[in-house]
């Protein structure tokens, strides 16, 4: 069952960018922006990495770390963040653990094609780790002005 507002955010560990461990437990007393992507440095997840590098100091004024998850692995995060600077952290969710905790793991389709993968799907996690909002489906150029809005910088 996928997590929802008012519940307790799954905690996880997994590795950034540089390959470093991060753990959502980690980053109690913030506010966290759990963002998940289906794939590194294609059109639409580039716009929304690009949207939340660009909102940078709107994330800060709100007070919110944002991460992004991907079912990428290390290397192919690292090289979108060197791509597009993106210089906030990008976790690598190779085996797709942390997304089937969050329920954003499923089955879609693109050209009559079946197969597996992230629905892009944001989570805004309260600094004591309560879910405080959810947004499904999210279209990459409208999710910095939903999310933030959320967060009062509207």
């Amino acid at each position: 069952m996928a997590p929802d507002t008012g519940d307790l955010a799954p905690d996880f560990t997994l590795p950034d960018q540089r390959g470093e461990p991060i753990s959502l437990s980690s980053l109690r007393g913030q506010v966290v922006v759990l963002y998940f992507y289906p794939k590194a440095d294609t059109p639409g997840c580039t716009t929304q990495a690009c949207g939340v590098r660009d909102h940078h100091a709107d994330y800060d004024r709100a007070g919110a770390i944002v991460l992004g998850v991907s079912p990428d692995p290390v290397k192919k995060v690292k090289a979108f963040d060197d791509k597009y600077g993106l210089a906030f952290p990008l976790l690598a969710d190779a085996d797709h653990s942390v997304a089937e905790a969050y329920g954003v793991w499923g089955e879609k389709s693109m050209y009559g094609r079946k197969y597996m993968g992230v629905e892009r799907t944001t989570f805004v996690i309260g600094d004591d780790g309560v879910i405080q909002e959810v947004f499904r489906s999210v279209k990459p150029a409208k999710h910095d002005e939903l999310v933030l809005g959320a967060l009062g910088e509207s």
